[in-house]
C-alpha cells in the first residue's frame, strides 16, 4: 500500500486552478499526475471510477470557529499481481 498525501494552505483561487487542472487530465483518458508539496505522483484512473464527495462541519462547545471541509475521492481498480505491482511510484516534483 502507498500513499501521497499533504495539506497546504492555498487560496479559493489556487485550490480552483488544481481542480480544474485535474479534471482536465481525467477528462483526458490519459494517467494524471497529482504533484502535492515537493513530491509527485502518476495514476491511471480507470473506468468504473467510484466518486465519494463529503461535506463536514466541527463545531464543540465553547468554539469560537467551526471547522468546515470538503473531501473528494475517487477510487478505481487496478491490475496487480503483487504488492510492489499496486504500489505508488512516488517521485520529486518536476521529474
Amino acid at each position: 500500500m502507498g500513499e501521497l498525501e499533504t495539506e497546504e494552505t492555498r487560496t479559493r483561487t489556487e485550490v480552483a486552478t488544481y481542480l480544474r487542472d485535474l479534471a482536465e487530465q481525467l477528462d483526458a483518458d490519459a494517467p494524471v499526475t497529482l504533484t502535492l508539496g515537493d513530491r509527485q505522483v502518476d495514476l491511471d484512473p480507470t473506468d468504473p471510477i467510484t466518486f465519494k464527495l463529503e461535506g463536514e462541519s466541527d463545531w464543540s462547545e465553547g468554539d469560537t470557529e467551526a471547522k468546515q471541509s470538503i473531501e473528494f475521492e475517487l477510487v478505481w481498480r487496478t491490475a496487480a499481481t503483487t504488492a510492489a505491482e499496486g504500489e505508488l511510484d512516488v517521485e520529486p516534483a518536476g521529474q
